[in-house]
């Protein structure tokens, strides 16, 4: 310790001397470090911290599979979730979740809520306390039990201003009164982003003889907790036989069932599955930065032992062993590494925030990321290794016969030519390295290009769009819904500066649309359930024109297909192309069941639903008139900026339905944008790494270069006195930047054709081998060599031969 102690010492007082190389160092590694620090705490919130549940490892979610068209991988109906909670013998509880929209009323502001719909002990098997009040009691989901709720923590903040006394209070929804009873700790929003929790039993459509006795309805999910002593393995065969039973005992629910089954998924791989490749591939990209990072400094600390030879020469004379001369060494490198570490550290802090709201696109665990005492520990234990990684790589590369320096004189002495090649393979490796990292961040950002000049099939531009579901106790008859919605889109049409306004359930680019087998008349069923099968929207009258989706055949929906008129319906060009091919399927009819019949009457242009980076899906749209739902959007295509027509159409609801309440107020260019938010974040998190990496090569070659030119001034000079002009020695000394950088490309290009393959999943409309991008990033890493090799050579053109013959 004492020896420890006194080399650490030596060391400060060393590095004193050197101002300009230690800042250049611990500037170096404080980005190498910092960026994997910070990428740590990311994958030390979501990755490696335990679930905030109790003994949450044994959390597990169920889902079925099948191959058999048209069934809902995942989802449960009531029938057979009360098989696996009665049948399963490795399993300690089985519980149900849903989720609904309902409108809450409390005397304030009526407000859309989402519920999470549950059994009365899913607290108990999550293993979730309560932070006031209780939970379920085991009387509350039965007939008869009296309504209660339970509030998540973020909703009571926001709702009720965290006031402890809310236990106890009554608010109304679905037409009952319901009594608050807990709230919840502030937890992982999951299974869902729920702002309340009610028992199953006071669901209005949980209750319904649909949802009770259908076994083909399947919109339940299903949590449970793995039996003490239980493998996941041995619960996986458990209900997998459970869920083996059920086609040979109802077959009419399982027609054609093929490999029905079930698994169980750990709920931690369940919040992390999005998450997981996003980080490794993130905290992979911040790994190469700090190979490059330790490369540079390796580099800088043997050229500066270059000019302490005579020192280390006499040290050695004096009796310093080699041991001693490398544990000096290690002690200076890991000094310098532990202050990169800490300035790092303190970058991590700042960069908690952004990358927290990264995370929040992949996981609901994104709340959970902070620098804690894990990710303190792992930036000291990053600094430590680094420090010796560094010191090691430098002893390695200065090893020679030191006693030489010795016999040399007190004349500059040349570093030998296998200690240059070797300097000048770290520079080459450094290249490599940004090559990997300036192709993978190249292809994100030509591949985020694309996605913004996809056409989505409509034209986002002025249109309003905002959630309006309504109240299911106020409006359960469809006639109410109609004159509602008719009523409505009257008002808002009416609005100065309003040109188009329509209603639709879903808004392009959200998904969620159901997909739905048909029939087309005069053509054969398949047996084998291998039909025809879109997507079903309901929309009004003026939708296709708010947004603007052309017609290419036919006509759209007009006031004149109401609920009484003949069933019409509108299908996508994909759709009518697929099942038509050349032939008109103006006049055709579909069928959902063979019994009610619909006019196809219009062809529309394709309209991307699942996201910009999916393909046109088949979609037949039909009129909300003769399809009435509770859920609705609104799209407003105003004339001027369209944020100024939300308070007016927010106030034509409320004039029809003062207790309606309006959610989701935005334009479609900010969905669009918010669409874009997970790709536009990957792209700017990887385009920061290439560009650390791309600024500490530059750093790099230019050391080298100078190092270079230092040891060359007689050679130099000699040229000179020659008859060597400016431009053959800026030849001379750049010829040696762009052969380090040519050798880094040849590397790298293998390396990126290999690792970018990990991102090849987030691109689109472009391969992980696309050339223009690999030359257009060989081209601006050759211009930075040789921008980072011109102030050296500049300075060698200055060189006088005289001097530097008399300095020799």
């Amino acid at each position: 310790m004492d020896r420890l102690l006194s080399d650490l010492r030596y060391a400060f007082r060393t590095l004193r001397r050197s101002p300009g190389f230690a800042t250049v160092a611990v500037l170096t590694l404080a980005l190498g470090i910092g960026a994997n620090s910070a990428i740590f705490s990311v994958i030390s919130g979501v990755l490696i911290r335990p679930l905030p549940y109790r003994d949450g490892e044994r959390l597990v979610r169920l889902e079925q599979r099948a191959t058999m068209p048209g069934m809902d991988h995942g989802g449960v109906s009531v029938q057979e979730f009360h098989d696996y909670r009665e049948r399963t013998r490795t399993l300690s509880g089985v519980v149900e979740y849903h989720a609904l929209w309902f409108t809450l009323l409390d005397g304030g502001e009526p407000e859309r809520v989402q519920s999470g719909v549950v059994s009365w002990d899913f607290f108990q098997v999550m293993g979730i306390e309560p932070l006031l009040g209780r939970v379920f009691l085991p009387d509350e989901d039965r007939e008869g039990a009296p309504p209660v709720l339970v509030l998540g923590h973020e909703f009571w903040q926001k709702r009720f201003g965290g006031d402890p006394g809310v236990i106890g209070r009554t608010v109304e929804m679905n037409d009952r009164v319901h009594t608050i009873v807990g709230v919840l700790p502030p937890l992982p929003q999951f299974p869902g982003d729920n702002h309340v929790w009610m028992p199953w039993y006071a669901c209005p459509f949980r209750t319904g003889e649909v949802w009770k006795q259908n076994r083909e309805w399947r919109s339940l999910g299903v949590f449970a907790r793995l039996a003490p002593g239980v493998p996941l393995d041995a619960a996986r065969a458990d209900v997998d036989r459970v869920a083996q039973m059920m086609p040979a005992e109802h077959p009419g629910a399982y027609p054609h069932h093929g490999d029905f089954g079930a698994t169980l998924v750990p709920v931690r791989e369940e919040l992390t599955r999005e998450a997981r490749p996003v980080f490794l591939v993130l905290l992979g990209m911040a790994g190469f930065v700090l190979l490059i990072a330790c490369a540079n400094v390796a580099n800088l600390t043997v050229a500066r032992l270059s000019g302490r030879e005579q020192e280390i020469a006499v040290r050695s004379a004096l009796g310093a062993s080699r041991g001693r001369l490398l544990r000096q060494l290690l002690a200076e490198s890991t000094v310098l590494a532990v202050a990169g570490g800490a300035l790092g550290l303190l970058a991590a802090l700042y960069a908690t925030d952004l990358l927290a709201a990264f995370a929040a696109r992949f996981t609901p665990r994104a709340a959970e990321v902070t620098v804690d005492g894990r990710v303190v520990l792992f930036t000291l234990a990053a600094s430590v290794a680094t420090g010796l990684a560094v010191g090691t790589v430098s002893a390695l590369l200065f090893g020679r016969d030191i006693t030489a320096a010795l016999r040399e004189g007190g004349g500059r002495t040349t570093a030998g030519a296998g200690r240059q090649r070797v300097r000048g393979a770290l520079v080459a490796a450094q290249v490599a390295a940004a090559f990997v990292l300036l192709v993978g961040a190249g292809l994100m950002a030509r591949s985020f290009v694309h996605l913004q000049r996809v056409d989505p099939g409509f034209d986002p531009e002025d249109v309003l769009t905002m959630r309006i579901d309504l109240d299911w106790a106020a409006y359960r008859d469809p006639d109410d819904r109609r004159t509602f919605y008719r009523t409505l889109l009257e008002r808002v049409g009416a609005l100065p500066g309003v040109a188009a306004a329509g209603l639709a359930a879903y808004v392009p680019l959200g998904g969620g649309l159901p997909s739905t087998p048909f029939r087309i008349e005069g053509r054969p069923v398949p047996d084998d359930g291998t039909g025809p099968r879109t997507d079903i929207q309901a929309v009004s009258p003026g939708y296709f024109e708010a947004l603007r989706i052309p017609l290419l055949r036919g006509r759209t929906f007009t006031a004149t297909d109401h609920d009484d008129a003949p069933a019409a319906v509108v299908i996508s060009e994909s759709l009518a192309r697929r099942y038509w091919g050349d032939e008109d399927p103006i006049g055709a009819r579909i069928s959902d069941d063979g019994v009610h019949w619909a006019t196809v009457i219009g062809v529309v242009g394709d309209v991307k639903q699942e996201g910009l980076a999916s393909e046109f899906t088949d979609q037949a749209y039909m009129t909300l008139d003769q399809n009435t739902a509770l859920g609705t959007s609104l799209l407003i295509r105003t004339r001027a900026e369209p944020t100024g027509a939300a308070r007016q159409a927010i106030a034509a609801v409320h004039a029809i339905d003062p207790r309606q309440p309006v959610a989701f107020v935005r334009t479609l260019t900010e969905v669009r944008s918010e669409h874009m938010a997970a790709p536009r974040l990957t792209t700017v998190l990887l385009g920061l790494f290439a560009v650390l990496a791309l600024a500490i090569s530059i750093a790099g070659i230019a050391g080298v270069i100078a190092f270079t030119v230092s040891q060359r001034t007689r050679d130099i000079g000699i040229r000179i006195a020659l008859g060597a002009d400016q431009r053959r020695v800026l030849w001379l000394v750049g010829r040696q930047a762009l052969t380090l950088a040519l050798a880094g490309l040849a590397l790298g290009a293998a390396g990126a054709l290999a690792l970018n393959r990990f991102i090849s999943g987030w691109l689109y409309g472009i391969s992980p081998g696309d050339p223009l991008t690999y030359v257009g990033v060989a081209l601006l890493l050759l211009a930075a060599a040789g921008a980072a090799a011109y102030a050296p050579a500049r300075r060698a053109t200055r060189i006088d031969p005289i001097t530097a013959l008399r300095i020799e």
